[in-house]
């Protein structure tokens, strides 16, 4: 009997047969009580009793999923002869009940340098359905693609474990939503929080900050770079050189050189703010030892503008020459109407200077 079956249902059982005849044949049908179940009688056109079982309540397969019933089957004679039979009932689960999550919540923490396909955790949600219906899937609800790429999910275990390459310094917790589905298409969600620790995979990392004003000479100091080191002899003496950066384009000179014995840094030409106003290189101190020790600190070098740019007035634009060679191009005009008032807007300069700050505020007299 299915568990959605409505009280007042009927359900026809077998007859009993008696040999007898008469009043001696089979006359009535006794059930044993239970509150879910009732006995009727129903006769049929021959006069026979046709025993029927009535649902009286809602069954719940989840609470009992089979009930044990005896039928008696009583003849007329005296003194009266019975006979009994085993009823069980079976009651067949319906998708009455969604899939449940044992948290709402589950949080996890684990370090970055944790190897690809490690378990992470595992979530569990429980269908008190049987069959197909209290199997349950899992998957993730609308993750973003980078944080599909870093984890996967068992979808019958639930087992999370680590996909992709984590980094703390990128980012340090994840949040995101799984899904359980049975087999009739009931869900139930749920959230994760995973931590990701930090490990010891980053190196020290020394900037150190220079400035200089444009239209230096070449060959001007920009910075002395110091390192020292403890040991002695050729092991504590010390050489500098440049190891990269952003000092110069391809083809082109570097902007900065380094004294390899004493580590100054120098202008190799004079800077101009305009086309360049800062940049970084890398310098490397490398002792005399074997094997040799080195460290590397990153020199960024900001240009400090200098009031080198007179200001260009874009409009009105001055007209060309009368001839060539002419010493001044004429004066641009601008018509005024006669009947303008004091006051009339005749015209509007505008002009702009390539340096920064203070230098490139304009004033017109």
């Amino acid at each position: 009997i299915g568990e959605l079956i409505p009280p007042g249902a009927r359900f026809p059982l077998d007859m009993a047969r008696d040999a007898d005849v008469g009043s001696n044949s089979v006359l009535t049908y006794q059930l044993t009580s239970n509150p879910s179940f009732s006995l009727a009688l129903r006769e049929n056109p021959g006069g026979k009793k046709q025993p029927e079982l009535v649902l009286e309540r809602a069954l719940d397969r989840e609470k009992q999923s089979s009930f044990e019933l005896v039928l008696m089957a009583v003849d007329g004679g005296d003194p009266a002869r019975s006979g009994t039979v085993q009823v069980r009932i079976n009651v067949t689960d319906a998708n009455d009940n969604p899939p449940v999550f044992s948290k709402r919540i589950y949080e996890a923490r684990v370090a970055e340098n944790l190897p690809v396909g490690s378990l992470v955790l595992q979530v569990l949600a429980t269908d008190a359905d049987a069959g197909s219906n209290g199997k349950v899937s899992y998957s993730f609800d609308n993750i973003p693609d980078n944080v599909a790429m870093l984890f996967s999910i068992d979808s019958e275990s639930g087992e999370i474990r680590k996909a992709g390459p984590l980094d703390f310094e990128e980012n340090s917790k994840y949040t995101f939503d799984l899904e359980a589905r049975d087999g009739g298409g009931f869900t139930d969600k749920c959230e994760v929080l995973i931590g990701i620790t930090d490990v010891n995979d980053n190196p020290p990392e020394i900037t150190i900050f220079a400035y200089v004003a444009e239209n230096n000479a070449a060959g001007a100091l920009v910075l002395r770079v110091q390192a020292r080191d403890a040991d002695a002899g050729a092991n504590g003496r010390v050489s500098y050189w440049l190891a990269g950066g952003s000092a110069g384009a391809a083809g082109a000179a570097p902007l900065v050189s380094v004294e390899a014995r004493s580590g100054a840094l120098y202008a190799q030409r004079s800077l101009d703010y305009e086309q360049c106003r800062e940049f970084a290189v890398e310098v490397r101190a490398q002792d005399g030892g074997s094997p040799a020790r080195s460290s590397t600190a990153t020199v960024r070098v900001f240009v400090l503008d200098r009031n080198d740019n007179a200001p260009r007035v874009l409009w009105p634009a001055a007209g060309p020459g009368e001839a060539p060679g002419a010493a001044s191009a004429p004066a641009p005009f601008e018509v005024v109407p006669r009947s303008a008032e004091a006051g009339y807007l005749v015209a509007k300069v505008v002009a702009v200077d390539a340096d920064a700050g203070r230098n490139a505020w304009l004033s017109y007299e």
